[in-house]
């Protein structure tokens, strides 16, 4: 049997490395548009950013691993449609048929029109050399202007800061990741780089004069999942594609991971798309087995951390904007841990900078139980 898999990123080769592992021993194909070996995306915005680590350890495999296991691994190539009924996908180095194929053709930066239309320079971050051109920008004196709060625009404005860079953050909500955290665990966040020396322009909107005489605008503004080949094969698309809890696409032999998927999780009754590494790595492993043949539900608690600065953070679970907080710890310390409740039952949980409880937050949202405080 063959097994396509598009995108050759960290869900692609976590595949393809899984599928080896189990003992697969047909046909892989692993087609990535992007000319370098898969790699992990974290430390573009955080060790490798930074100077800390080679390009090299952010790869998944060293090159040689794939032709010593047996996986066909075509860079520089693109699918640029699929033929779901003749089993077929047209790329730019010719057609391959498959048996079964499994999309991870991840997610691209939404483009900051205001920046661009102003001609100033504007940087995005998703590949190596975004990446590296951030390093070189990020030199003392530079005047660097971030435009979006989440968790890469913070990152990106955490190193620009360690580089010796003047930094300003705008962001159009009252707070850094207020949809996300809620206003009592933002607040730290906020704190965190104006301590750090980071102008922070909250709740409001970028314009054209805001920019002038910046030597670098860093777009943070979210990023758009890729479905334009699952869409114009048929897939059902709606905010990523549309796949059951197996990870199965609208068509029994398409799968679909990592960023794109917007997954039907049976453990949280309702529809999911999460765009961490945890969730690639551990959905791709789940979709290599059913592509050999099993029939498991992909249903782990989304997960994913940062480090800006001297804070590190893990997060477990899926909270909403209104769910109740509780927070053990001082927040004013920066060494704490939080809990999201909704009706009584923790839903999510956080620890930052207190390392030893990142068992007891995931313990809290496998039981639904808030712990005592230490």
């Amino acid at each position: 049997m063959s097994i396509v898999i598009v995108g050759a990123g960290l869900a692609g080769a976590t595949a393809a490395t899984e599928l080896r592992e189990q003992g697969y021993t047909g046909q892989v194909v692993l087609l990535g548009s992007e000319e370098h070996p898969p790699y992990e995306r974290p430390p573009l915005s955080k060790t490798y950013l930074l100077g800390q680590d080679p390009f090299e350890k952010a790869l998944v495999h060293p090159p040689e691993w794939y032709p010593e296991h047996d996986v066909d691994l075509r860079l520089g190539t693109t699918a640029t449609a699929l033929d779901t009924d003749a089993h077929v996908v047209s790329t730019t180095g010719g057609d391959i048929t498959y048996e079964k194929l499994l999309l991870a053709t991840g997610a691209e930066p939404r483009t900051l029109t205001v920046a661009e239309e102003a001609g100033v320079p504007v940087a995005y971050l998703r590949t190596l050399e975004d990446s590296d051109r951030l390093k070189e920008a990020f030199q003392k004196g530079r005047r660097i202007v971030v435009v979006g709060a989440g968790w890469i625009g913070l990152e990106v404005a955490a190193a620009a800061r360690t580089a010796g860079c003047e930094v300003t953050v705008y962001e159009t909500e009252a707070l850094p990741l207020l949809r996300v955290l809620g206003p009592t665990v933002a607040d730290v966040f906020a704190d965190l780089h104006r301590e750090h020396g980071v102008h922070l322009r909250l709740g409001a909107a970028v314009t054209a004069a805001d920019l002038e005489g910046a030597d670098l605008v860093v777009a943070g503004i979210g990023v758009t999942p890729r479905v334009d080949l699952a869409r114009s094969a048929g897939l059902s698309v709606d905010n990523g594609v549309l796949v059951d809890a197996r990870l199965r696409s609208s068509v029994p032999s398409v799968y679909a991971v990592g960023d794109i998927a917007n997954h039907a999780h049976p453990g949280l009754g309702r529809r999911i798309r999460v765009e961490h590494w945890d969730t690639a790595i551990k959905q791709a492993k789940v979709a290599a087995h059913n592509l050999a043949g099993a029939d498991e539900d992909y249903d782990e608690l989304p997960y994913f951390f940062t480090d800006q600065y001297d804070l590190g953070m893990e997060y477990v679970g899926h909270a909403g904007a209104d769910d109740e907080v509780v927070v053990h710890g001082s927040l004013e310390d920066k060494e704490f841990r939080a809990f999201w409740l909704r009706d009584g039952e923790v839903v999510a949980a956080m620890q930052v900078n207190d390392w030893d409880a990142s068992d007891a937050i995931r313990e809290a949202v496998e039981s639904g139980t808030l712990p005592s405080e230490d």
